[in-house]
């Protein structure tokens, strides 16, 4: 477990906010990165980058070029997917779904809104 957090600390520091920043999110819209937490993700294949809000349990991921949302996702299962072995790996079997059988799909959960 000090493994862990020691990674988790040293992914975290790498970590910035993303004050004045908007993206486009597939099937959301238009988001202002200024309340969440982002790290930039060097060691996927194809996850480039991770924000997520902390209060609002909403984590929008970079997957290569495009944001996708999900929601209701526990600051633990994002600490999870950040300190993972494999990313990649622990996105497709705890995260993504397809369509909206997805255990954070926002279609099926509560969407923040900012």
């Amino acid at each position: 477990m000090v493994r862990f957090a020691a990674f988790l600390a040293a992914s975290l520091a790498g970590a910035t906010g993303a004050a004045a920043e908007t993206i486009d999110v597939k099937y959301y819209g238009k988001l202002d990165l200024a309340p969440f937490v982002c790290t930039d993700v060097t060691r996927s294949s194809f996850i480039n980058r991770a924000c997520y809000d902390k209060s609002k349990q909403f984590m929008v991921v970079q997957l290569r070029s495009i944001y996708y949302p999900y929601c209701e996702l526990s600051a633990a299962t994002f600490e999870a997917f950040l300190g993972a072995p494999s990313m990649g790996q622990y996105y497709n079997a705890n995260i993504k779904g397809s369509g909206s059988d997805g255990p954070f799909d926002c279609r099926t959960h509560r969407a923040p809104t900012y």
